[in-house]
């Protein structure tokens, strides 16, 4: 069995379904301000992001793969001094929030990190829904940076927290799916979710009740069971889970991911950039040939999604929840018309006999439309030494279990491979174009 693969089977766990390491929510809410693009005074806005084996916690042999990381700091609120820098945290354009496997953080860190509160005083838990997988934890507090971005007391999920925490409510696990609380489970130490709208749940979280995406809990010291609703503010004072970069004080309007083009055969390790903001500073001007809005959180079919036109088998489709997710290992569609690999360690790829040109073709909410063309390759090629490669292709309906993907087709991390993607938050202005949008 290749090595890498290993890790793949992992990262499945985390793609996306309307977003990424995958995406969740079934809708959140733009924060109302700020309304246009600010000007500001020039900071450290750009962060390297590193594809390479993953963090030191995972097991023996379950290297990661097609996995971007970046490296983040935690800080006690209000502390200089009792802080943590974690690194192999997954950027992920198709989620929201920031999420820490607990056991990553330093006994004196977590110790000083409060845990919020609901109005009944007790503790508040998370539940996260990914595509076939979840997590739960509680939402506690920390001053949160990276680059010369901070946010003072932030919320972030603390997975797989102790106390009131440690049973999963019965509603939580009951989507199905893989409780994905450790580091090997996860593949990096936490995941920083950077999507298109600005808190992790909006406004279908805002009442008792919840929503089937993203879910809080009242935590007393008998476990955690009543789902509570949370304010969506993206700013302090803070209730749910904020998108990091919707609530820095400015470069908050979205991200732009740079990355290197990849051979064939792969590489062991690539590095690019994550720089915040768009049209904010002089190094974030918006000069994408694309520019394609998406879906709000509004839409019945969730926010940050377009519609793909693609052939398979001779049929045409439009598959109109289809998303750029910088947290899925590869391209997730279905056509059964391609060969799959027989392999029985590579079961759920395509395994075409020679690299072939696949032209899907992606429509935005206003009509707009541009070539997601791109060559498959067989994983037969890869080395087994690469930790990234492009090209690969997955069927979701041979994942177990298998994804929902029958109307979305999943651009995963391959797509990103030479080219500087932008990704604009709902709401906000960015380098004169109102998001939420995607440009390449």
């Amino acid at each position: 069995m290749a090595r890498w693969f290993m890790a793949l089977l992992a990262v499945l766990s985390l793609a996306g379904c309307g977003g990424g390491g995958g995406s969740s929510s079934s809708g959140s809410s733009a924060s109302s301000t700020p309304a246009s693009t600010p000007t500001v005074t020039a900071t450290v806005n750009t962060a390297t992001v590193t594809l390479d084996g993953g963090p030191s916690g995972l097991q023996a042999g379950n290297a990661a793969f097609n996995t971007p990381y970046v490296t983040v700091t935690l800080c006690a609120p209000g502390s200089t001094s009792n802080c943590q820098t974690i690194d192999h945290v997954i950027l992920d354009t198709g989620s929201v929030g920031l999420r820490i496997i607990k056991p990553v953080i330093s006994a004196s860190l977590l110790a000083a990190l409060p845990t919020q509160t609901d109005s009944s005083s007790n503790p508040v838990g998370e539940c996260y829904q990914y595509v076939n997988s979840y997590v739960f934890g509680s939402v506690r507090t920390a001053d949160f940076s990276i680059a010369g971005e901070k946010v003072a007391a932030m919320p972030f999920q603390a997975i797989g927290d102790t106390g009131s925490f440690t049973t999963v409510p019965s509603s939580c696990s009951a989507g199905g799916g893989t409780d994905i609380a450790t580091v090997n489970a996860f593949g990096a130490n936490g995941i920083l979710g950077v999507g298109t709208t600005t808190t992790d749940c909006g406004t279908y979280c805002t009442t008792d009740g919840g929503a089937s995406a993203a879910i809080y809990y009242d935590c007393p010291s008998s476990g955690c069971s009543a789902i509570i609703g949370r304010a969506s503010n993206a700013a302090a004072p803070f209730e749910q889970l904020p998108n990091p970069v919707a609530a820095f004080p400015a470069d908050n309007n979205g991200v732009i991911l740079a990355l290197p083009s990849v051979a064939q055969a792969g590489v062991p390790t690539l590095t690019g950039t994550v720089t915040f903001g768009i049209g904010t500073q002089a190094d974030n001007t918006l000069a994408a040939a694309n520019v394609l809005p998406v879906t709000t959180s509004s839409s019945r079919l969730g926010p940050g999604v377009l519609t793909v036109a693609y052939t398979a088998g001779g049929t045409a489709e439009q598959l109109t929840q289809s998303f750029l997710d910088s947290g899925s290992s590869d391209y997730f569609f279905i056509d059964t018309s391609l060969n799959p690999c027989t392999e029985s360690d590579l079961i759920a790829l395509y395994c075409p006999t020679s690299p072939m040109q696949l032209s899907p073709v992606l429509t935005a909410t206003n009509g707009a439309t541009a070539s997601g063309a791109f060559t498959l390759y067989s994983p037969l090629n890869v080395a087994d030494s690469s930790n990234v490669a492009p090209g690969l292709g997955i069927n979701p309906t041979l994942v177990t279990p298998p994804l929902p993907f029958a109307n979305s087709f999943d651009f995963g991390m391959p797509f990103f491979f030479g080219r500087t993607v932008y990704t604009a938050i709902e709401g906000r202005a960015a380098g004169s174009v109102q998001g939420p949008y995607f440009a390449f």
